[in-house]
């Protein structure tokens, strides 16, 4: 396989020449009840993704297919499968598809000892042994150190061992009560600042709660802060911190194989944070918090859209095709910003978990040797729930100097049920009434002689539906996501599974508070600012 910088490509030369004209494009003709019918794709768990909304015709969509045959995207895409290591920038493998399911050839590693590990089955004796410890928590086997059992769990961790999970949770936990599959409540800590365990310790009963402290390499700053803070106020409390955490880490980290944890479940270096939900990063407190066939119907979801994500046909493989839109849109129509846009109060922290996918992944400025590119990467990525966002910043989305490229998703069905109706139609109603005029609005506009009430119009969006949001359907949704961001870093090339932009603020910090002995950091700009915040 070749890895060639996007603007060497055949393919970007031609798209370019199509972008020359692509201003002629007239979404609003172009956006008619037959482009509707038939810019669908069927996506796993019953999901369809939608393109019709798209600044995209025929000659467009051949020559990206034609950048994603260049760009040979599928044969890398079973590359990553099949355990090469892709990772450049770490020199790992990179193994979140693996969690799921296998769909490449056999992967191992070296134990400690030199021995041969599988690791497709160091995965599943994970969640195996994770499933069995929620179980015991459910069944009241284990308790805490007052002898009461378990009613609440919490999560400790930041980033990666933050966004997803805690997205996760909370898209499922309306499913979960209404279908009887909620077994604790769950929050969680992440910020250092102490007011966000303070808040998050107030609302728990203390003697009847698990914490969950998820770090992969044992020494992350904030979480082992956040983790001081909790074993405090279970000791002012009289209970036995170390029957009352769980840790989750890699197997050469400072906490593994460790007493003063209840118990400990392992990832690898080859799981990245923001890549980890579906692995014990995001698995235990799930099972804990619903139960392990909750977080194994997720899992098959996700690997359901794992294979699908295997079709070279971008016209049958929705991330895919979403991944190559977007590329369109990020290098060709010079639009630098997308709004995830879910019309799903259940996916209320989604789009906070997409922002760190995407832009910790594919904000780059160097490709996978450590090389400028002189192209744009990866985009800006904000959100919240509609019809919220409708009421917020949606008048810069319509009205705005910018273009902002649009991902829509919605559901049949609520997860509760519970409704009413009122001037004949139900919230659920008016709620899809809502999705649908905004994309329509969004690409036709409305033009009126007065400018302030004129819509240009020319908006383009994407649209992911199905009948309701489940752990199949979520699993699919995670999963859709990360494939549309790897096969864009693919055609970017860059490496999308390392982060060294978040290295430079630790490393700063730490010179900051060691700086408290020496009274100096040797930086007379840290110096300046750590006085005028009092740090020393």
């Amino acid at each position: 396989m070749n890895y060639t910088d996007f603007d060497k490509t055949s393919a970007f030369q031609t798209l370019t020449a199509l972008a020359a004209n692509a201003q002629a494009f007239d979404l609003a003709a172009m956006l008619n009840a037959e482009r509707v019918k038939a810019s669908v794709i069927p996506m796993a768990a019953g999901l369809s993704y939608s393109w019709a909304a798209k600044a995209v015709d025929s000659n467009t969509l051949a020559a990206l297919q034609a950048l994603a045959d260049e760009q040979e995207l599928i044969a890398k895409y079973r590359a990553i499968l099949d355990g090469e290591t892709m990772n450049t920038g770490e020199n790992r493998k990179v193994l979140h598809h693996l969690l799921r399911g296998q769909l490449g050839k056999e992967v191992t590693r070296d134990s400690p000892d030199g021995t041969p590990v599988d690791i497709g089955i160091f995965y599943k004796r994970e969640l195996e042994r994770f499933g069995a410890f929620a179980e015991s928590v459910h069944s009241g086997k284990l308790k805490g150190s007052t002898g009461k059992p378990f009613k609440a769990v919490a999560q400790i961790g930041i980033g990666g061992s933050d966004l997803g999970p805690r997205a996760l949770y909370i898209a499922l936990d309306s499913w979960a009560v209404t279908e009887g599959k909620k077994k604790l409540t769950a929050a969680f800590i992440s910020n250092v600042d102490p007011d966000d365990g303070a808040a998050v310790v107030a609302s728990l009963p203390l003697e009847e709660t698990l914490f969950v402290l998820v770090s992969k390499s044992g020494v992350t700053q904030e979480t082992l802060a956040n983790e001081l803070f909790i074993k405090d106020k279970l000791a002012k409390a009289k209970l036995d911190p170390s029957k009352h955490i769980v840790a989750v880490t890699s197997e050469t980290s400072p906490l593994a194989h460790n007493p003063a944890y209840l118990d400990s479940f392992y990832i690898d270096d080859f799981i990245g944070g923001r890549y980890s939900s579906t692995s014990a990063v995001g698995g235990v407190v799930l099972s804990i918090a619903f139960g392990t066939p909750v977080f194994r119907d997720l899992l098959a979801g996700a690997h359901e859209a794992d294979k699908q994500a295997l079709e070279p046909n971008a016209l049958k493989n929705a991330a895919l095709l979403d991944a190559l839109i977007g590329v369109w849109e990020r290098n060709f129509l010079d639009y630098p910003y997308t709004a995830i846009l879910p019309y799903s109060q259940a996916l209320a922290r989604f789009p906070a978990h997409l922002q760190q996918l995407d832009m910790e992944s594919n904000g780059k400025r160097v490709n996978r040797r450590g090389e400028p590119v002189a192209y744009s990467t990866g985009p800006v990525v904000f959100g919240e729930p509609g019809t919220n966002g409708q009421h917020s910043f949606y008048q810069l989305l319509h009205q705005g100097t910018d273009i902002v490229p649009l991902q829509f998703i919605g559901f049949d069905e609520s997860q509760r049920g519970d409704d009413v109706l009122v001037d004949d139609s139900s919230s659920q109603t008016k709620l899809k009434a809502n999705l649908v005029a905004q994309i329509v609005a969004f690409a036709k506009g409305k033009t009126d002689p007065n400018g302030n009430k004129e819509f240009i119009g020319g908006r383009p969006s994407s649209l992911i539906y199905g009948k309701k949001l489940t752990p199949k359907t979520l699993g699919a949704l995670l999963a859709h996501f990360e494939n549309k961001v790897m096969f864009q870093g693919l055609i970017w090339n860059l490496n999308s599974f390392d982060q060294e932009g978040v290295q430079l603020g630790k490393v700063l910090t730490k010179k900051v508070l060691a700086a408290k002995a020496s009274g100096s950091t040797g930086d007379a700009a840290l110096d300046a600012y750590s006085k005028l915040l009092d740090v020393n």
